[in-house]
């Protein structure tokens, strides 16, 4: 079923909307949690909680790229998890790892989940991946925006996991020149 009919479900406040979205979307939102928490049931939870948030709040939005707007949901879901867990009990530590990676390229190293999330450095940092190569473009969103690991990353790319850490490395440094340049204080 395409997103607009999915929508229009919701607008009906049809339950056929939330097993329509479950199976076009499901196994995306399970995968998305599951990287960030490591942990099948926690992920299970957080697509049933994204469900849940789609239910409260379209209607009135009406959300345009559908996609987009769940996987936000359900990645901001899972992070919120983390924090209320001990990070490293529940799978932090690769949450853990990715935050620490971009401190070195983005402001504010005390609180990187906050400023990473800001409007401002948002929208830059968008800019800056809309420069890159696709396949450069993609292992940034797999670590940064999916905390997929290293190895997970090379496996899905079909590469070596020192390509992966390479071009991590110097995608990181070219982001935080293009910040340093862009006027953001490091």
């Amino acid at each position: 079923m395409d997103d607009k009919k999915i929508i229009e479900l919701y607008f009906a406040r049809s339950e056929t909307a939330v097993t329509e979205t479950d199976r076009k979307y499901g196994d995306k939102c399970r995968r998305t949690a599951y990287n960030i928490l490591r942990n099948m049931q926690d992920s299970e939870e957080c697509a049933n909680d994204t469900y849940m948030k789609l239910w409260s709040v379209i209607p009135p939005q009406e959300p345009n790229p559908l996609y987009a707007f769940i996987m936000r949901i359900v990645r901001n879901i899972a992070l919120d998890r983390v924090k209320r867990y001990s990070a490293m009990k529940r799978g932090g530590e690769v949450y853990d790892a990715a935050y620490d990676e971009l401190a070195e390229c983005v402001p504010s190293k005390e609180n990187v989940n906050e400023t990473v999330e800001s409007a401002e450095l948002t929208g830059k940092i968008e800019k800056f991946l809309g420069t890159l190569p696709r396949e450069k473009r993609r292992m940034f969103l797999m670590r940064y925006w999916s905390f997929m690991t290293v190895p997970e990353i090379a496996r899905r790319l079909g590469v070596g996991e020192s390509k992966v850490k390479v071009t991590l490395m110097r995608t990181r440094e070219k982001l935080k020149a293009y910040l340093e340049k862009e006027g953001i204080e490091l």
